[in-house]
């Protein structure tokens, strides 16, 4: 694919001779990962073994797909499998000769009904130990014990949460029924939301509520479920309300009201009162609204203009801007969390379906996938630096992950029975 590269750049501080971290930071044109080897890890006991692999697969995964390491293929190294964990019992030219720059060794233990982890990261260049951290989780739950570790040295380097602790919704599509389930951002620990009947366009809004539109009364409408709590909004009646989107403090929802030949944008607050219409195009089709970080703006799909576009206007209705120009079918817009760009899926002039992004001020299109297969319904990570999406690539529809730019994409971990996963939505 042709994707405009991640632009990063290791910028050492100032304060580097006094040991300071490099801090990677999205810029310049002189960007490489940083090289980084991950060591098996040291299990202390025996009781923790059975988790081992767990934690070890999840680690590797994060610092894989965050796009900022070039983590290392163990089966290079040449260091001893049994070297320590403290600079002293490191063999650093053995981690050099396989060009590791940072090394980062853990080690595991079983502490009752906590599983415990300890990392420590190394500058491979002068042998000192620049970081450690301490982490726990419940034994039953490695991927979080995992992440934990991942976010720690993600925010060592790049000084930002990683979105490693966040959850996602999508999709899961199996014989005729079609339910959501929210999960880890890597997919695993997946719980399932709905049981049977058709459930699709999940959302999730803060505090780890859950909106989705439903058929369970045979025409489409809108439940939000926070806990074991599930209710169904009271959006206009006889109508067909689909695809909720939570604004970022909420207290409001977005949603497309149809009634004949059209659909409208309407607001509303999060039990479904105080509804309001936003759009009001007789005999158009608008539909999938997304909030801006800021929750004053609102991204949508009209068909207003002959064809589906991507349009933006305020969060009251006002100041209504076609964004996208280019191809005749853009839909499923996703707002950065930097609020500086758009991404959409776009039907090209092969009737591919590709992402882009496209800036909010400008206009400016950048594509970031392109010759593998149909790629749709982006969502952008907490933290703004990675994109998970939808792809036909290998077969039936599976999540992806990759840089906001297009780089670096790779499958999320599959269900066993591979079935097809659609419309993600990564949490905020």
């Amino acid at each position: 694919m042709n994707a405009k590269a991640l632009l990063l750049c290791l910028l050492v501080s100032p304060l580097a001779a006094l040991a300071q971290a490099p801090v990677i930071q999205i810029s310049g044109a002189n960007f490489r990962p940083l090289p980084l080897a991950l060591s098996t890890p040291l299990v202390q006991g025996t009781e923790s073994k059975a988790t081992t692999q767990p934690v070890d697969d999840a680690l590797l995964f994060d610092l894989r797909a965050s796009g900022l390491f070039q983590v290392l293929d163990r089966a290079s190294f040449l260091a001893d499998a049994k070297e320590g964990m403290t600079a002293g019992s490191i063999n650093f030219s053995r981690w050099a000769d396989v060009g590791a720059e940072s090394l980062v060794k853990y080690s595991l233990a079983r502490d009752g009904s906590e599983l415990k982890a300890e990392a420590r990261v190394f500058n491979v260049g002068n042998g000192r130990e620049e970081f450690k951290t301490a982490q726990s989780a419940p034994a039953t739950q490695p991927s979080l014990l995992a992440h934990k570790v991942a976010d720690a040295i993600y925010r060592y380097y790049t000084r930002e949460p990683s979105p490693f602790l966040s959850s996602i919704t999508y999709v899961r599509k199996s014989g005729k029924n079609k339910d959501v389930w929210v999960a880890d951002w890597d997919g695993r620990n997946a719980r399932q939301m709905t049981s049977g009947g058709i459930n699709v366009l999940p959302a999730l809004g803060p505090d780890g509520v859950v909106g989705y539109t439903s058929y369970q009364e045979g025409k489409p409408d809108l439940y939000v479920q926070k806990g074991a709590g599930l209710t169904r909004l009271k959006t206009n009646e006889g109508q067909m309300a689909t695809g909720i989107a939570f604004s970022p403090d909420g207290k409001r929802v977005a949603y497309a009201l149809a009634d004949g030949e059209s659909a409208q944008i309407w607001v509303a607050n999060t039990e479904g009162g105080g509804a309001r219409q936003l759009t009001d195009t007789r005999f158009g089709i608008n539909t999938s609204p997304a909030w801006s970080p800021d929750g004053k703006r609102i991204a949508f799909v009209s068909n207003r203009g002959g064809s589906p576009q991507v349009y933006v206007m305020a969060a009251d209705g006002s100041g209504v801007r076609r964004l996208t120009f280019q191809g005749n079918y853009n839909q499923t817009p996703s707002w950065s969390p930097r609020g500086d760009l758009i991404a959409f899926t776009a039907r090209d002039e092969r009737n591919a379906f590709d992402l882009f992004t496209v800036q909010v001020d400008s206009g400016k299109i950048s594509r970031l996938t392109q010759d593998q297969g149909d790629n749709e319904e982006p969502s952008f990570s907490p933290n703004g630096r990675l994109l998970i999406f939808t792809s036909k690539r290998a077969g039936a529809s599976q999540l992806f992950v990759m840089t906001a730019e297009g780089n670096n994409q790779m499958p999320l971990p599959s269900p066993k029975d591979k079935a097809e996963i659609t419309t993600p939505d990564w949490g905020r």
